[in-house]
């Protein structure tokens, strides 16, 4: 099974730089959305391994994904003029990695003092915390405030985001079907039963939030360094909120199902462009509808089969 993961792993790498080979030959609106559509998938795998696998409710992975941009985008933009006569590429790889263990830093901070809290209270926090970071990045002048920093290098492509995708995937389904991770999911069904039987529930709970926030800074990065301009108005509440629901309607704690609807909501939200000003209420309005025939997910099934119970 691990096997058949590497060379999974390996495939899509390759097809992905084959198409970012012939990316300039693609029309630049569809590669557009293509690219959205590789950073929702970072940003609702990462999210599913919280709230889907664990069994807990953030509403901050935004603010994870602001730390993660606006960190990557210094170092490229303000460090690497220092480094280097002309601007480079080289700094682009390190660049996205500050920017995904910032973001996991701050995923431990704000971890470890809430997840001790359940339910609506954990959410209530992990809100607070997201609207923190955009308050914190709308007024620091160095950072832009609140015009942001435009003219951020465009170092993202294809093979990066989709590059990223792929491994965020494999890391998140490798480390939950693991012996070390059947734990996330023990916390997830019965946390007290969990604790009975030894499992630290508040570590690995600490461990799925700042896996997730780490692969979310890796995808603030590639966003920034893709569109060429960041904002805080970016990575404010409502951003938390599409990619809860892109996990929700596919399914919580089914990777496959939470990428089909990454792909199907970002594709949706594009078409809907055609309706004006009347896209958003459109969009909700067929969320509402699909939670109302389909509140398990769309693209929810039965991930474990139990064993019929015997016949009296």
């Amino acid at each position: 099974m691990a096997y058949r993961s590497h060379l999974l792993l390996l495939a899509v790498l390759l097809a992905s730089f084959a198409v970012s080979a012939f990316s300039q030959h693609l029309n630049p609106y569809y590669l557009d959305v293509a690219i959205n559509v590789g950073v929702n998938i970072i940003l609702a795998v990462s999210l599913n391994l919280i709230n889907g696998y664990t069994g807990q409710f953030s509403l901050g992975h935004a603010g994870f994904m602001a730390v993660g941009a606006y960190t990557s985008a210094a170092i490229t933009m303000k460090l690497g003029p220092r480094l280097f006569s002309e601007p480079t590429a080289l700094l682009f790889f390190p660049s996205l990695l500050a920017g995904g263990f910032m973001a996991a830093l701050a995923g431990l901070a704000v971890g470890v003092p809430s997840l001790r809290l359940k339910g609506d209270y954990l959410a209530i926090v992990t809100l607070g915390f997201g609207e923190i970071i955009r308050v914190i990045l709308n007024n620091t002048k160095a950072l832009g405030g609140a015009l942001g920093l435009p003219g951020i290098p465009a170092y993202a492509n294809f093979f990066w985001t989709f590059g990223f995708a792929a491994v965020t995937i494999y890391v998140v389904t490798g480390l939950v079907n693991s012996t070390y991770g059947r734990c996330f999911l023990a916390t997830h069904d019965d946390e007290v039963a969990a604790g009975a039987m030894g499992v630290n529930t508040t570590k690995f709970k600490i461990i799925a939030f700042v896996v997730g926030a780490f692969f979310a800074g890796i995808a603030g990065g590639l966003f920034g360094h893709f569109k060429q301009t960041i904002n805080p108005t970016g990575f404010d509440f409502i951003r938390s909120i599409e990619i809860v629901v892109i996990v929700i309607l596919g399914g919580m704690g089914n990777n496959l199902g939470v990428i089909l609807a990454a792909i199907l909501l970002t594709v949706l939200l594009e078409k809907l462009r055609d309706f004006g000003d009347y896209r958003m209420i459109l969009y909700s309005f067929l969320i509402i509808v699909i939670m109302l025939l389909r509140p398990q997910g769309l693209f929810a099934w039965p991930l474990r089969h139990k064993e019929p119970a015997p016949k009296p």
